[in-house]
């Protein structure tokens, strides 16, 4: 296959990098507004052919597949573009701007049958998929709440707030390692840079008395990203700053004696053993490239798809409504 990047910023040379090393892909092209940054790409590939201008790099006829790599007031108006030309689109999240645009995606893509990945790429790593496994086993029992930090210092965003930039990482995850319904959001935060929030709280709200929480911040001292997963069985933390030993598993919990009356009831604490298990350390990105090839080939949808990213957009669409209205809570 063929594929074309537009967009040579901050993760585009990831993806023109690991689609060039996949034994599927036969020709990689380049476009960006920015000649500067297109130059620089062809003399760090001397492989990909560039073209400055995306409409043009859309229009080739060799190409199968367009990855767009842009900022999301973007994202819609190329990729219904590409699959109006045939091809299969490759997006960064978050998937659209908002929840009608990702609608019509969908709905246009399903009429020319043609695919559509959303790039959450912590669903391909080795740590995420290990979640999911010992989640879906019933080690942890059943699950209670899901908690997540994101936070570092920096990256401001001139387009988008500090939700729409880190959270949609951990909704993927949550929504990949707990198939369940979210009924509710709200969010509460500040912007106080510029007019784009920094730091928020966002809460989800599940239909079986589930709970998330998530704290996303650029204006942090220290780099953060962990996430708790708390059974009444067990309690998983994923700490994704680890080198080794990124999740472990706890044998600890709350036991209560008496449910009937919770004013007479015996708080016992369960501390027990902890463990790590292994996981597999393969780079998501590449694992990303090679199922979206494959959902081609086998015309199906990719595992990161575009009703993933539509359940996504539509959870930040409620979080922006709710942080816009002081932690109003937003019914889905």
């Amino acid at each position: 296959m063929n594929v074309g990047v537009i967009g040579t910023g901050y993760w585009g040379p990831n993806i023109i990098r690991n689609f060039l090393s996949n034994c599927n892909v036969k020709k990689v092209y380049s476009s960006d507004l920015d000649i500067n940054r297109l130059q620089k790409m062809k003399l760090r590939f001397p492989e990909i052919e560039i073209i400055k201008d995306s409409i043009d790099l859309i229009k080739l006829i060799d190409i199968d597949i367009i990855a767009i790599s842009t900022p999301v007031d973007s994202h819609y108006m190329l990729a219904k573009s590409a699959l109006e030309a045939g091809k299969h689109i490759w997006v960064e999240k978050p998937f659209m701007s908002d929840s009608k645009e990702a609608e019509e995606i969908i709905e246009l893509s399903t009429r020319k049958n043609l695919k559509v990945f959303v790039d959450h790429t912590f669903i391909y790593t080795g740590s995420v998929m290990k979640m999911k496994e010992i989640i879906d086993s019933g080690d942890l029992g059943n699950i209670y709440y899901f908690d997540s930090v994101r936070i570092n210092l920096g990256l401001f965003q001139s387009d988008v707030n500090v939700i729409w930039d880190l959270a949609p990482h951990d909704l993927s995850i949550m929504k990949y390692v707990l198939p369940k319904k979210v009924v509710a959001v709200s969010a509460n935060g500040i912007a106080n840079y510029y007019k784009q929030e920094n730091i928020a709280h966002i809460s989800v709200y599940f239909e079986n008395n589930c709970f998330a929480h998530f704290h996303v911040n650029w204006t942090s001292p220290v780099k953060i990203r962990k996430m708790i997963a708390g059974g009444d069985k067990k309690m998983l933390v994923f700490d994704d700053m680890e080198n080794f030993e990124k999740i472990k598993i706890y044998d600890s919990g709350v036991n209560m004696n008496n449910k009937q009356n919770i004013y007479d009831a015996l708080v016992q604490y369960r501390i027990g053993d902890m463990y790590s298990p292994k996981v597999n350390q393969t780079e998501a990105l590449s694992l990303g490239v090679s199922e979206f090839i494959k959902s081609i080939q086998d015309n199906r949808d990719p595992l990161t798809n575009a009703y993933d990213g539509l359940e996504v957009v539509r959870i930040l669409e409620a979080a922006n409504k709710s942080i816009k209205n002081r932690g109003k809570l937003i019914t889905l």
